[in-house]
């Protein structure tokens, strides 16, 4: 990696108490202007005010104090992304009023204050303005002390026309026509509380809304696309349920008197917590009551869930630099699931929370690449980098590991102990940890500590010994690394649970192994009775058991007594170990066989998360059609079980799993569900039979694998007839399942035309790599167009995603060089740490082949 750059944060001689911002947008020209009063406090005498600004135009600066006014020079450095007013003389101590007059552009990059492409109900494209400042992207909306521990209240003003919605943080306390323009109008807001800038928004456009009151008097509303209001009222009742359940969860009132929740056409994260007008992408908020599918309805409760938590959590406290980004994404990627969980019981999402969340949290973090929760930065180019599945995901698992340790009701306590304290302030970890071993009476600091500050997690082998009636276990903590390598003497305090089959549901016997290994007796339990460690999976670990432990749980898994997080969990630490070589592969796939009999979507979704990353990683053999063969066998009794059509009363979770083994069997070109995917994509697009929106997907997926140009034609023909961005979504993920080179071209060059938005791009050039042409093409195209998409994405985690899925699944030597090439010759900052996990995955897949391809590919013949 190359060298950080060198970063000093702003001087606190200078620091900002109120901004009285008034800004004015231009729709046509992509400009605005802009003028402020900032009030501030001299703490200490200084001739100098150092501000965060980035391609803004200082026009005019003064300050004035105690009636004497001072005029400065203006100096900026784009490289720290700051301007220096110099002033001929000292500012004395004490409290005064810098004004600024400015101007800049509404820019296309989708951060700072930026410009959003909409089509009207008249089909006429027309322009919004928006802002998104986190992390460090209000200086280019207007000169700012851009920290987030620098807290101010703010004071704003909007100029717009009068036929445009204009919003902020803040109720409107003023509308009256502009004076000097009788198309404007000029739009006040409340005084904020004192917050941070990145939590600042404002945003100019055509909405409507549909509003309700929460039980609490809080007035909510989501504001959708103009003609679409009904698409916001699925969001709008999770929002009105949740806002009391976070008011209850925290013992205290939400602190604004308003919330806008609101879709954005161009967004470049899934959405932002801005305080008391909080962002989306039209996918995780709007919800069309015929045509969104039920993993599209879990997705927006799971995301209006994760920003309303921020309200308390990161907005009214908020973390004092960057370092502990994790305190407000860990956090709220955690109690979005409490939440959810709270409004929709049938949804089961904790068992979901295992595959989206932790599972894929342990993957990351095994690798030498990963990072700790808690990551030094300084520079703001590096704070993308953490936005990541180690600050949000891992995050989660943590907390949701001490949530477990000690309790709801300490926890609870904590939290409110936590953020009565802290409200209105900033904070470390340290803080949460101390306000929860308060309220717990636990050791919290010590065993967090070991999880949020060192990198990677432990693996935990088990042996067992049979004594009389009792079982006595010897347990081993060490780290687990995905090369299967020894991993040095890292220790965690690692909280443990045991189950056995007398009771699979409660825990037999609790400990915490903070040693490199122990021993524990389990009374009463015979030699055939089974043993567990982690019930539910929730500790943060791999564990290792004997041949002889695992034949023991066979039979729970085939019966399903044992629960589904266990099942899952089970699984997912026997592929991992056989990625890291600790067991043969050939192994999981006999396992495997134990689940024939499942009927539980999460341990399913899992088991076809592992045949995905096997059929990955086969598509460098010639044996890749075998394991299309083992998907088939495997899959088909489930899905003649489940049909194609929903049956009367079936739940949310039945919905979700025909979807996803539909969409299995048709990547694994399983020939009646081809067919019959055809007939229907053909029935749909002529108006004879409309496909449920949860199996469309699905049949565009294959429909698609099995494409020629005359369907993919077709295909794209549909694409332009849709006004639900959901669907052009679900059809532009699809596009990439082609198979003929010809079409993966047009693909890729189809992801960079203008009816692609920047924000859906990246998932439309990744789609195709799940062919070997595909990801060859991808890996070249993204060669070709690096200055394009580096342009767009510069400084972004888009910029990372895109790297990621376009070159780890290789898995030759030959290849990591070339991608290590490209990239020492093409810098990226923000993605560098992603181009140094990419390259490590790669040469474990290598690894991986070399080792298990041989045994892989004699199994695979002998059932097949």
């Amino acid at each position: 990696m190359s060298e950080k750059k060198t970063f000093e944060r702003l001087p606190k001689n200078v620091v900002p108490k109120n901004y009285s911002l008034r800004l004015q947008p231009d729709l046509k020209a992509f400009t605005f202007a802009g003028n402020e009063v900032v009030t501030i406090e001299v703490t200490e005498a200084t001739n100098k005010i150092v501000m965060n600004c980035l391609d803004i135009v200082i026009s005019m600066a003064s300050y004035t104090a105690a009636d004497k006014s001072s005029t400065p020079t203006i100096t900026y450095n784009k490289e720290e992304e700051t301007t220096t007013l110099t002033f001929p003389e000292a500012l004395s101590v004490g409290t005064g009023d810098l004004t600024l007059e400015f101007t800049g552009e509404l820019n296309n990059k989708m951060k700072g204050f930026y410009r959003s492409k909409y089509k009207a109900p008249n089909g006429e494209e027309r322009y919004l303005a928006c802002t998104q400042f986190e992390a460090t992207d209000a200086r280019r909306a207007f000169p700012c002390w851009d920290e987030p521990a620098v807290k101010a209240t703010f004071e704003i003003t909007l100029v717009a026309p009068k036929d445009r919605v204009a919003l902020s943080n803040m109720q409107v306390t003023e509308k009256k026509p502009c004076e000097k323009d009788a198309d404007l109008v000029e739009v006040k807001y409340g005084k904020t509380p004192i917050m941070s800038t990145y939590l600042l928004a404002f945003i100019v456009g055509e909405f409507d809304y549909v509003e309700a009151t929460s039980s609490d008097g809080v007035l909510v509303r989501v504001y959708t696309p103009l003609g679409k209001k009904e698409q916001g009222d699925f969001a709008l009742e999770v929002a009105v349920k949740t806002l009391p359940f976070y008011k209850d969860y925290f013992d205290i009132a939400y602190p604004l008197p308003k919330i806008d929740l609101i879709a954005i056409p161009d967004f470049a994260a899934g959405a932002m917590e801005n305080w008391g007008l909080v962002t989306y992408r039209e996918t995780a908020l709007l919800v069309d009551p015929k045509n969104s599918s039920a993993s599209a309805k879990q997705w927006v409760a799971l995301v209006v869930g994760h920003e309303l938590a921020h309200q308390w959590f990161g907005n009214l406290v908020t973390m004092e630099w960057w370092t502990h980004l994790w305190l407000n994404e860990g956090f709220a990627s955690w109690i979005e699931y409490l939440c959810v969980d709270f409004c929709f019981k049938d949804y089961d999402i904790w068992t979901q929370f295992v595959t989206s969340d932790y599972t894929r949290a342990l993957e990351l973090d095994a690798l030498k690449n990963s990072h700790p929760i808690e990551v030094a930065v300084g520079h703001p180019s590096e704070v993308d980098e953490i936005f990541d599945l180690i600050s949000y995901s891992k995050g989660a698992s943590v907390i949701r590991m001490l949530h477990d340790y000690i309790g709801d009701e300490d926890f609870k306590n904590g939290m409110n102990h936590y953020l009565s304290k802290h409200q209105y302030k900033n904070t470390f970890t340290e803080d949460l940890w101390e306000s929860l071993g308060k309220a717990s009476g636990k050791p919290v600091n010590d065993v967090m500590s070991t999880w949020t500050k060192q990198m990677g997690f432990p693996v935990i082998k088990v042996t067992a010994e049979q004594k009389g009636n009792n079982r006595e276990l010897t347990l081993t903590q060490r780290k687990f690394c995905a090369d299967g390598s020894a991993g040095g003497d890292s220790l965690w305090m690692v909280p443990i649970s045991i189950s056995t089959s007398a009771d699979p549901n409660k825990a037999a016997v609790k400990i915490m192994l903070d040693k490199p290994s122990t021993t524990v007796t389990i009374e009463n339990v015979s030699a055939d009775q089974w043993i567990k460690l982690n019930p539910g999976t929730v500790g943060f670990y791999r564990t290792q058991y004997t041949p002889e432990m695992l034949d023991l749980l066979l039979p729970s898994i085939k019966d399903q007594s044992l629960p589904p997080r266990d099942r899952l969990g089970l699984i997912n630490d026997m592929f991992a170990l056989a990625k890291a070589g600790e067991v043969s592969t050939v192994e999981v796939l006999r396992l495997i066989d134990a689940y024939k009999n499942e009927t539980n979507y999460t341990v399913w979704n899992d088991i076809c998360s592992t045949l995905g990353s096997l059929s990955a990683l086969l598509l460098h053999t010639d044996y890749h059609d075998n394991l299309k063969a083992f998907g088939r066998n495997l899959l088909s009794p489930i899905a003649d079980k489940l049909g194609w059509e929903a049956a009367e009363g079936e739940g949310h979770l039945d919905s979700l799993l025909r979807s996803m083994v539909l969409l299995r069997l048709g990547r694994f070109s399983h020939t009646d569900t081809v067919s019959k995917a055809k007939v229907k994509f053909n029935d749909h697009t002529c108006g004879k039979e409309t496909i449920p929106a949860d199996l469309r997907g699905s049949v565009y997926h294959s429909v698609l694998a099995h494409a020629d140009e005359e369907t993919f034609k077709a295909v794209l023909k549909f694409f332009r007839e849709q006004e639900l961005h959901e669907e052009k979504e679900r059809i532009m993920r699809a596009l990439g399942a082609v198979k003929e080179p010809a079409l993966i071209k047009q693909v890729l060059d189809f992801s960079l035309s203008d009816e692609v938005r920047s924000q859906d791009t990246v998932f439309v050039l990744t789609g195709v790599v799940g062919s070997k042409d595909g990801l060859e093409m991808a890996w070249k195209f993204l060669q070709e167009k690096w200055d394009v998409l580096h342009r767009r994405y510069e400084g972004g985690f888009l910029l990372s995603r895109l790297v990621k899925n376009c070159t780890e699944g290789f898995a030759t030597e030959d290849k990591a060089k070339e991608v290590e090439t490209f990239f020492a010759a093409h810098s990226a900052p923000a993605a560098e740490r992603t181009i140094q996990q990419s390259l490590e995955n790669i040469r474990l897949n290598k690894k991986w082949l070399e080792r298990d391809s041989d045994k892989i590919k004699e199994f695979l013949s002998g059932s097949s």
